[in-house]
């Protein structure tokens, strides 16, 4: 297993020197001068000077480049224009947040799809199953904003169970968290139920079942561990999908997360949290895909041989 993790962690250095590339380009590839953007309309020809003094723009781009990435590396990523806070203390809270509330999706996203695709596996064709895979298909094809648009509806405004947004209680992340793992938990239903179906039909399940292992028995040990490989693989990717995503549901429920931070960072030209705030998610996505493939090779030893 240490071999297999070795290489892994190899194949990211290319990844990440790519990811921290087109992070420090995103405030070069502006258009117009970048000091000339963040100091404004009204400011002189001297502040604009002194705004690329200050972030060196005037060096050499390979040398930017290198004290960008020096200074990620010790996590310092400048000062905010807009609150003049360092930029880890502005992200590290709104981080956080995000974390949770994608943690807080994908436990919900796993445990109704995982139970709801198992059974329709099991009663194919039922009543049941018809009912799971339209839910499913309603899940994966409606808007995520919409659907929290009708969550807020129903159960704050209509039913006055859940509150409407922020963070002002451990009730204030379930609207959010359904609002966004809801495709995800459509679409690990719909792979369980195909992957578990799949290998119902094999020889080894046919043969446990002729030596007299019962139903569940059948299932839970003999076809649900290889039918877990491909759901194992989506989830994490729906993981890291949804940590990208989460700025459309932290600004229709106001939650304080990361993603709403860059929507308002973008508005304010607020470039250094924009930097920061696109290089943290991206390294959490590059990490949940590391952790995937890891669990994939639990999954399947044959994988680890590779």
């Amino acid at each position: 297993m240490a071999p297999y993790i070795v290489r892994r962690l190899f194949q990211l250095i290319p990844v990440l020197f790519g990811v921290s590339i087109i992070v420090f380009l995103m405030l070069h590839l502006t258009p117009g001068d970048p000091a000339d953007l963040i100091a404004g309309m009204e400011a002189t020809d001297e502040d604009v000077a002194n705004i690329r003094r200050a972030l060196r723009l005037d060096d050499p781009l390979h040398l930017q480049y290198l004290e960008f990435v020096k200074r990620s590396l010790v996590g310092d990523f400048g000062v905010s224009f807009r609150t003049q806070r360092p930029v880890v203390e502005e992200i590290s809270y709104r981080y956080g947040n995000t974390l949770l509330l994608g943690a807080v999706a994908i436990c919900f996203a796993l445990v109704v799809g995982l139970i709801t695709g198992i059974v329709s596996a099991i009663k194919s064709h039922s009543v049941f199953d018809n009912v799971a895979m339209l839910v499913s298909l309603l899940g994966v094809s409606m808007p995520t904003f919409f659907l929290g648009f009708i969550l807020i509806m129903v159960f704050s405004l209509e039913l006055g169970w859940l509150p409407m947004g922020g963070k002002d209680s451990w009730q204030s992340v379930i609207l959010p968290a359904v609002a966004l793992g809801a495709s995800t938990m459509a679409i690990i239903s719909r792979m369980m139920r195909s992957s578990l179906m799949d290998v119902l039909d094999k020889d080894y399940v046919r043969t446990a079942r002729a030596k007299g292992v019962r139903e569940r028995g059948v299932v839970f040990v003999h076809a649900l561990r290889n039918a877990m490989i491909p759901v194992v693989t989506v989830t994490g990717l729906e993981f890291g999908y949804m940590l990208g995503g989460a700025v459309i549901v932290e600004s229709v429920f106001a939650w304080p997360g990361i993603g709403r931070l860059i929507v308002q960072s973008i508005l304010a030209r607020d470039f250094p949290v924009v930097q920061a705030s696109v290089l943290m998610l991206a390294v959490t996505f590059v990490a949940v895909n590391l952790m995937t493939d890891l669990m994939y090779g639990l999954f399947n030893p044959k994988i680890r041989q590779k």
